[in-house]
């Protein structure tokens, strides 16, 4: 399997860090200023402008920042490979937040980039950060069935509908010192909820990626790729996103959390992941690759993944520098990371990159990418 072309988008809202702390309606303490600094990230791109007032909109029925900005990588990835929509057999579209529940996003794509009603499309939702080892696995199952295919896979990273929405309106908000003094469980609880939304709106950010890959062709190859899941029963826990009920008529909630213990978990599930990646290969394998790509959970989750595996710096640097220029891009980042070591010609023919992605799930899953 070959990538023909990766394409990335992003929305033309860009905001500093430095900006969003100050339009943010409620002074930050600086505990929880310093937390977002810890964060890594320099600036993001959003996929509407940034408006706590009172008259700002919600998205209307009609839009979905998530299709919009999908698409415009899909197209890119199209006119920049000199194929077309008809040219494409299968449609694998990757989300994690959308306006809609229903239809999903390939459904939505397709209409919108003008492929054939009958074309081939799956959605899948929910896999997070993990989403585009476990795409480029089904495209490759895909490519086995029908080896004179084309596959087109949408990862999408946008997520401001959920981080951006959840805190409007949150006022007060108190450092984790502070909030670990407090006695009643359910105010500890409510304000450990506002703590992580807040970290949520400085981590994540809005970019889409889009790939093409077939079975002809010189473009980098992906292979050698390894998934596990749920070590543990409860795992799943350490960080997810959910929608919750209320007691009235057409009202729903949002509920999302990260555990203290993700960047641990995220070490403990690459190792896994690697001892099955490197199986049964030379020794000095590991130390032989060019580049490793790693999700851009956070500037800490890094660092662990880094110091855990003895990475150098330069190996790794990508993942930094994707971070802080966009943010976390939940199952676009590995992607995004990918385009820029392809776009600066870093890597020379046989050479080979490490692919490590984890997170909500819980999930890891790794691959190798050679050029």
């Amino acid at each position: 399997m070959h990538l023909l072309q990766l394409s990335t988008a992003v929305p033309s809202y860009r905001y500093p860090n430095e900006e969003m702390i100050e339009l943010f309606p409620h002074e930050l303490p600086d505990e929880v200023k310093q937390n977002v600094l810890n964060l890594g990230v320099s600036s993001r791109h959003f996929a509407c402008p940034i408006d706590f007032s009172i008259k700002s909109k919600s998205t209307s029925n009609n839009e979905d920042p998530v299709v919009d900005t999908s698409a415009a990588a899909c197209r890119l990835a199209l006119e920049s490979s000199g194929l077309q929509s008809k040219d494409i057999d299968y449609l694998i579209a990757t989300y994690d937040s959308s306006a809609f529940l229903c239809p999903a996003l390939s459904n939505l794509l397709l209409s919108k980039l003008g492929f054939k009603p009958n074309t081939k499309h799956v959605s899948i939702q929910g896999m997070a950060c993990a989403a585009f080892i476990r795409s480029l696995q089904l495209a490759e199952d895909h490519l086995a069935r029908f080896p004179q295919s084309r596959v087109m896979i949408s990862l999408s990273g946008v997520n401001s509908y959920w981080f951006y929405n959840q805190v409007k309106g949150i006022k007060d908000v108190k450092g984790i010192r502070e909030i670990q003094t407090l006695k009643n469980n359910d105010q500890k609880s409510r304000e450990m909820r506002k703590w992580i939304a807040i970290i949520e709106f400085f981590l994540f950010g809005d970019g889409s990626a889009c790939l093409i890959v077939a079975n002809q062709g010189n473009g980098p190859q992906p292979s050698d790729m390894v998934s596990i899941t749920n070590l543990r029963q409860l795992d799943y826990l350490a960080g997810y996103a959910r929608l919750t009920c209320s007691n009235e008529p057409f009202k729903f909630g949002f509920h999302s959390y990260l555990d203290k213990e993700i960047p641990e978990l995220g070490v403990e599930y690459t190792s896994v992941v690697l001892e099955k990646l490197l199986h049964g290969k030379d020794p000095e394998f590991k130390a032989g690759a060019k580049k490793w790509i790693v999700h851009t959970g956070s500037k800490r989750i890094l660092n662990h993944i880094a110091q855990s595996h003895s990475l150098a710096y330069e190996t790794i640097k990508e993942s930094y520098e994707i971070l802080a220029n966009y943010g976390n891009l939940a199952g676009a980042s590995l992607p995004f990371i990918l385009e820029k070591i392809i776009r600066e010609d870093k890597l020379g023919t046989n050479d080979y990159a490490i692919m490590l992605g984890y997170g909500w799930g819980f999930t890891a899953n790794g691959g190798l990418i050679t050029f």
